[in-house]
């Protein structure tokens, strides 16, 4: 993380929005004023090949030879050339011997021959097109070719046709996935330069909470939300800092946000951002930092407070969620994971939407975003359909488990009538 250069304030920052509004602040809006706070990945190192999946790129690599390093084959079958074919009738072929991969490539063929070849193997000098070996006829040391089956150029693969030496072959910011890994082992590449790893610090708040394990008195409930965000956050490959449940008293809450601003570059909570909780956290995050409350035009999730907290000269990333169980899901999906992948150095790309239609009305009210519990499926015309999972409650959980998908009603949306195609956005791949 930078050090305490100079940053442009919250205040600042909500000067350049156009319509900014914390009391009732579109979803849009947030997610602008977020991109605009976050700060630049700084701390590179390399590490293994085999340790950079799902890391993220911190340089650009740049090509350093050929893939492949020469034209081969792209078939086992026989080398030829494309002007020894006749177009209407048989083409009659002798075998001037064997090319292997990992073999140096063999001396010039004549007019009139082919070459046996292997998959991989160097293409003879010379020789430009390969016929794959179950199309042929074989008689002694002669091939016999059909009529109309080739192309020149047909099964060869040329020099430089996968990575041309000096091309980008990876760009930085991209997150590493299985085939990065092949493409940079191709390469020949033992090390990779990637950012540091983004350290996240999680915490609940709130004297109700319990941990699993523990008695339930009257009126407590198990804190679902750490394990929630920890599970969310594992799907990122972030270090978790995990603080546990902060009681509502002033001097644990500030030991606690301290200790994260120390250790992690974000810290996301759950609780203590609504109108009616306990003071202390919004207090202590205030006295340690600065930190904007917002009420958010969404549902659900609506209390929010985003902000920088502080010790010495280190600084974290807040992020204040919602209590309730769902709340806490959809705002870190519409809010917090885009902002944590660009702070790890990454270039996130907008997550893909569906467009299904709803087997049933919806109520919607415009003038703010909403977020439904879905279930996607395939109807018998084969079009993507949906259907609500029943209670839309931000504390009913179990409707979040059973969905495969979010409705997203738009800002403007209203009502949605039974067919209408809405989008979803699915869970595969994300939680």
């Amino acid at each position: 993380m930078p050090g305490m250069n100079k940053q442009a304030s919250l205040s600042e920052i909500a000067s350049c929005l156009a319509g900014y509004d914390p009391q009732a602040l579109h979803v849009a809006l947030a997610q602008d004023f977020i991109a605009k706070l976050l700060p630049s990945p700084q701390i590179q190192e390399k590490v293994a090949l085999r340790e950079s999946l799902g890391r993220v790129l911190a340089a650009d690599i740049i090509s350093t030879l050929q893939v492949p390093a020469a034209d081969n084959s792209a078939m086992d079958g026989y080398a030829l050339r494309a002007c020894d074919l006749s177009a209407t009738t048989e083409t009659f072929l002798q075998i001037a011997g064997t090319s292997l991969a990992g073999s140096a490539p063999s001396s010039l063929v004549q007019p009139g021959h082919c070459q046996r070849i292997m998959t991989g193997a160097l293409m003879p000098a010379g020789l430009d097109t390969v016929v794959p070996q179950e199309f042929i006829r074989l008689e002694g040391e002669t091939v016999i070719i059909p009529p109309g089956l080739l192309r020149t150029g047909d099964n060869r693969r040329l020099a430089g046709e996968d990575l041309a030496l000096g091309q980008v072959a990876l760009s930085a910011g991209r997150i590493l996935k299985p085939a990065d890994l092949g493409l940079l082992a191709s390469l020949g590449l033992a090390e990779v330069p990637v950012w540091r790893k983004l350290r996240v610090a999680i915490l609940s708040s709130g004297d109700e909470l319990r941990s699993v394990g523990e008695p339930l008195p009257a009126g407590c409930v198990y804190d679902s939300n750490r394990y929630t965000m920890w599970a969310m956050l594992q799907r990122l490959g972030v270090e978790i800092l995990d603080l546990g449940i902060i009681r509502d008293d002033k001097a644990a809450l500030r030991e606690a946000f301290g200790r994260a601003a120390r250790e992690a570059d974000a810290v996301i909570s759950s609780g203590g951002v609504s109108v009616g909780e306990a003071d202390h956290t919004k207090g202590v995050m205030a006295e340690l930092g600065e930190v904007l409350f917002w009420k958010i035009a969404m549902r659900p999730g609506r209390p929010m407070a985003i902000g920088r907290i502080r010790n010495a000269d280190h600084q974290a990333i807040l992020f204040g969620l919602p209590g309730n169980p769902v709340a806490v899901m959809v705002t870190f999906y519409a809010f917090v994971r885009e902002a944590l992948l660009a702070m790890s150095g990454a270039s996130p790309a907008p997550l893909p939407m569906l467009r299904a239609a709803s087997l049933q009305p919806l109520r919607k009210k415009p003038g703010r975003t909403e977020y439904q519990r879905g279930i996607v499926s395939r109807g018998v015309n084969g079009q993507w359909q949906v259907e609500i999972t029943g209670n839309q409650g931000s504390g009913i959980l179990s409707s979040m488990s059973q969905a495969n998908g979010l409705v997203v009603l738009g800002h403007e949306q209203g009502n949605v009538e039974a067919g209408e195609l809405i989008d979803v956005l699915p869970f595969d791949g994300l939680i």
